[in-house]
């Protein structure tokens, strides 16, 4: 495995992690306009429990298909529930039923606040994700990008619906939680981490969704919800975990949660390829400021600034 240095602090990620964060922020990006389709004919904890089984069906599969074996020691499969509660669990249940009270561009904004937790929480239980000066800022930076891209103007409803935007706010704190609770898995593959945590989520959400959502009450849900619900376990949860827990391994709890970031910035790209929508300036703002933010997180500019003022050894 790649040795992991640090600078500042902080572990550095190589290229391929930052092609893999990407690659990550698109595949969540999408997760939140196919949980807004299917949330229009589904109950959130249905939404969460579809998503997490569908997830470990065919994470299963590709673990049987690779020859690999999960771990069946009691000790790691309680890790894999405390990850799934953390890391799926509540953060889904919390995001996809405040998503039926606010709308997703104010979600979005909430939900960027996790690299904000991440930090505070690496810094106080890890060792070498320490708080920096460049760090904290870069994590100022990158959230005031997410705001203006987005649009200072949806700003206007905070306050309303208070207990809708307290439960996003709830989940990226759970997130930041789990991204340092993953670091434990990381002489497991990603993919049977993967698996093991959404398996676990499936076997948690099958009670809550019984009694709560009570799903023989309501009518079969049509082509495009399924649709969206079978993209939601596939793509976003069962291949970007394999990514997520890919990058944590070498990267750190804080580089992971920069993906929250990226986010906003796939879905309005992906918007304007695909569905030919127009970048305003703002948007063009925005994505500077993340990513200058991003930069001073990863740390090396402040390396290159230094060396480059260090005076020379002759």
């Amino acid at each position: 495995m790649r040795q992991q240095t640090t600078i500042g602090g902080g572990l550095v990620m190589g290229h391929l992690e930052w092609i893999l964060l990407i690659l990550l922020s698109i595949l969540w990006g999408g997760g939140f306009f196919f949980a807004a389709v299917a949330l229009q004919e589904v109950r959130p904890f249905t939404v969460v429990l579809s998503r997490v089984a569908l997830a470990a069906i065919l994470l299963y599969v590709f673990i049987r298909l690779a020859g690999l074996r999960m771990p069946s020691d009691g000790r790691t499969w309680a890790a894999f529930f405390a990850m799934g509660m953390l890391n799926n669990a509540i953060p889904f249940s919390l995001i996809f039923w405040g998503q039926t009270h606010i709308g997703s561009g104010l979600a979005s904004i909430l939900n960027a606040t996790m690299p904000l937790f991440t930090v505070i929480v690496a810094h106080v239980l890890t060792q070498n994700e320490r708080l920096t000066v460049g760090r904290a800022l870069g994590v100022v930076i990158g959230f005031g990008g997410v705001v203006i891209m987005i649009g200072t103007d949806l700003l206007d409803g905070l306050g309303d619906n208070m207990l809708a935007q307290l439960a996003i706010l709830a989940a990226a704190v759970s997130y930041a939680f789990a991204s340092i609770f993953g670091r434990r898995f990381r002489n497991l593959p990603p993919i049977c981490t993967a698996a093991g945590q959404v398996t676990a989520s499936a076997v948690m959400m099958l009670p809550v969704m019984l009694i709560v959502d009570r799903p023989w009450d309501l009518a079969m849900p049509g082509w495009r919800t399924l649709a969206a619900l079978a993209a939601l376990g596939a793509l976003c949860t069962a291949l970007a975990y394999g990514l997520y827990f890919r990058i944590l391994r070498s990267a750190g709890a804080t580089n992971i949660s920069l993906v929250t970031f990226l986010v906003p910035v796939s879905a309005l790209l992906l918007g304007m390829l695909i569905l030919g929508e127009r970048l305003e300036p703002k948007h063009f703002i925005g994505m500077a400021l993340i990513g200058a933010g991003l930069a001073a997180i990863d740390g090396r500019p402040w390396r290159l600034l230094t060396n480059s003022l260090a005076p020379s050894r002759s």
